[in-house]
Order: structure tokens, then sequence, then C-alpha cells
């Protein structure tokens, strides 16, 4: 009896851990990968093994830089939409002459409400994912009202594909504004109307044109 309880304590104990490990090794394989080192294995939504710099081998450093992808992400997408979105609407001013408009309130009273209270929400934000490694507001760890994936795998890896493809975005649409003072939405009805002589090649070799 002693015998078989002990069996069955240790099958308990070790058949999670091999249904984990399994689970780490089935996602490993699935993913398209430009190297593999061994911190990345295939358990963060989004990993494809790319860490040429060695970046994430610190465990926590790695939990740390995860957040902080995520949360520039969501900033990223919400900062694209809002500069496609009022350009199509045709709201003035352009979004890079947003921040030189006279809105009739003090710059020093904005800084002055803003700070306070941007550190206060990220003060809260970052100490409720050190204590539930969650992304949430305020007291909400996750923050998910709607229930739209924060448990769900292929949810998270949505989100973090679309973030990355709007960072990307974003500096290509800061670039394009710095040297040719156009929107997206622009900029793309220009190379329709004219694909072989608007695209990024003649683009790149008209910047010192533009920026003289």
């Amino acid at each position: 009896m002693i015998a078989q309880r002990s069996a069955l304590s240790a099958r308990s104990i070790a058949t999670p851990k091999a249904t984990r490990r399994s689970a780490v090794v089935a996602a490993a394989a699935d993913r398209k990968m430009w190297y593999a080192p061994a911190h990345l294995d295939g358990s963060i939504a989004g990993d494809y093994g790319f860490d040429p710099l060695g970046l994430g081998t610190n465990p926590d450093r790695l939990k740390y830089y995860q957040e902080a992808e995520l949360m520039n992400a969501r900033w990223a997408m919400m900062a694209v939409a809002g500069i496609v979105g009022t350009e199509v609407a045709g709201i003035e001013p352009r979004w890079w002459e947003a921040g030189t408009e006279d809105y009739g309130f003090p710059p020093a009273a904005l800084l002055a409400i803003q700070f306070p209270v941007m550190g206060y929400l990220e003060n809260k934000r970052i100490q409720g994912w050190m204590a539930t490694g969650s992304s949430g507001v305020n007291e909400t760890f996750p923050f998910d009202p709607m229930g739209m994936g924060s448990k769900d795998a292929n949810m998270k890896l949505k989100e973090i594909k679309n973030g990355r493809a709007a960072m990307i975005a974003f500096v290509g649409i800061v670039v394009q504004a710095i040297v040719y003072r156009e929107g997206p939405v622009a900029a793309l009805k220009d190379h329709i109307s004219n694909p072989f002589g608007c695209n990024m090649a003649t683009n790149i070799m008209n910047i010192p044109v533009n920026l003289a």
C-alpha cells in the first residue's frame, strides 16, 4: 500500500512537469526561427528565437523586455490608428503640427497635469506587473474588460505581431513626415498614382534633395 501510494504521488508530481515540457517542445517545433538560443523556448507570445545580441539571457530582464515591448506595441497601434484616422477624416492640423497649435491652454499647466497623472498610472502599472506578471491599469491585472484574450494564446500572438508591425509603421510615418511633410495616406496615394516614380528606392535617392 505504501509503495503504491508513493508511486502515485511521484507520478502526480512528475506528470505536470512532463506535460509543460512537452508543450514547450511542441511550441518550439512549430515556430520558424532565425536563431535558437536556449533562453527562448517558445513559451512567450511572438517568440521566433530571434535574439542575436543575447539581451534576454537574464530571465528577469527577459520578462521586463517582454512587458516593455508589449506596452510600446500598444502605444504604437493607437498612434498609427490615430494618425491614419485623422488624415482620412481630414482633421487639421496634421499630426506632426499638432504640438505647435495654440489650444488656449498654457503648456506649463498641461505638463503640470500630465506628469503627475502619467507618473501615477505608470507607477501603478509597473507595481502591478511586478506583483502579478500581467499588464493592467490601476488595480486591474490583467486588464481585459471585454474578455478578448488575456488567457488566449492565439490572441496574445496576434496582439504582439500587430504591435510590432505598428512600431515599424510608426518609424516609417515619422521619417516620411520629416523628409516629405506628408502623412501615410497621402504617401500611399502618391505611390499608387506613380508606383515606379514614387517608391522606397526613389524616395531614398531623393532624401538629400527634399532635406536641402
